[in-house]
């Protein structure tokens, strides 16, 4: 089954990469119009190294259907990041959206806790009239080499679903160059589910050629969110990436990286 439900453990050698949480609301201009002092001020002991950089959104077409379609470019985007000193953790804000990453994810409890108070001061200074999608994303890099697997196939680690020509016994893994699976899916409870999954390299920059297996799991919920929802909507989409991660691997991986239930 795709989502049946497993045990949470915390493993002793976590694949994980990346974890995203954003949410995004209808446009604040004063955002966008200057710094964000009083927001610096509230998060700065969390967060105290700040920057600030433009980014400039895709040109909008308009006016398609009608006779005289055009193509206009829209204003830049001040993108203003607060990181931990670790540089672990960043907080980024702009006029559409709010969002915390961290490099070192250890439990979901934590993470919750790390954004609670951010999510809270933005609310107070800023008042939202409410959140238009609330997304939270995994990315995970499976490496046979720091697991002691090499010897092993990907299709003796990852579950047919994910792995494409990869799953066929007459298929030679070394000689695919490339193969992925890319899922978009509805769920239960107005959730969606964006998966790509599939042999890739890390582009670290320090000569690491090692071919790891992404899986990578972006889960969202829109609508008119109230402040209030937030909470709930969040332990949602975290059930539904426990339920895929665990899913999505044999008991082969899960005991290779040394599992502790929570």
């Amino acid at each position: 089954m795709l989502f049946s439900e497993y045990e949470r453990c915390s493993y002793a050698h976590s694949p994980l990469m990346e974890v995203i949480c954003q949410l995004r609301f209808p446009t604040i201009l004063s955002i966008n119009a200057q710094e964000p002092a009083a927001f610096q001020e509230a998060v700065r002991r969390a967060f105290p190294r700040y920057a600030a950089r433009q980014e400039q959104p895709a040109p909008k077409v308009v006016g398609l259907g009608g006779p005289s379609p055009k193509v206009e470019a829209q204003p830049a985007i001040t993108n203003y990041s607060f990181v931990s000193a670790d540089g672990a953790w960043k907080l980024n804000l702009t006029s559409g959206f709010i969002a915390l990453s961290t490099l070192r994810y250890r439990r979901w409890e934590s993470f919750a806790y790390q954004l609670d108070e951010p999510l809270a001061q933005f609310i107070q200074l800023y008042q939202p009239a409410f959140f238009e999608r609330i997304g939270l994303r995994y990315v995970n890099a499976i490496s046979r080499r720091t697991l002691g697997l090499e010897e092993l196939l990907w299709d003796d680690l990852i579950q047919q679903p994910y792995l494409g020509i990869l799953g066929e016994p007459d298929v030679e893994e070394t000689d695919v160059v490339k193969c992925s699976v890319d899922i978009e899916t509805a769920l239960a409870g107005n959730c969606r589910m964006k998966i790509h999954a599939g042999p890739g390299m890390l582009q670290s920059g320090k000569g690491d050629r090692e071919v790891r297996f992404i899986l990578d799991g972006d889960f969202s919920t829109s609508g008119n969110l109230s402040t209030e929802q937030v909470p709930d909507r969040l332990e949602e989409l975290h059930r539904y990436a426990v339920r895929l991660f665990r899913g999505a691997i044999t008991n082969t991986l899960h005991d290779a990286m040394g599992p502790t239930p929570l």
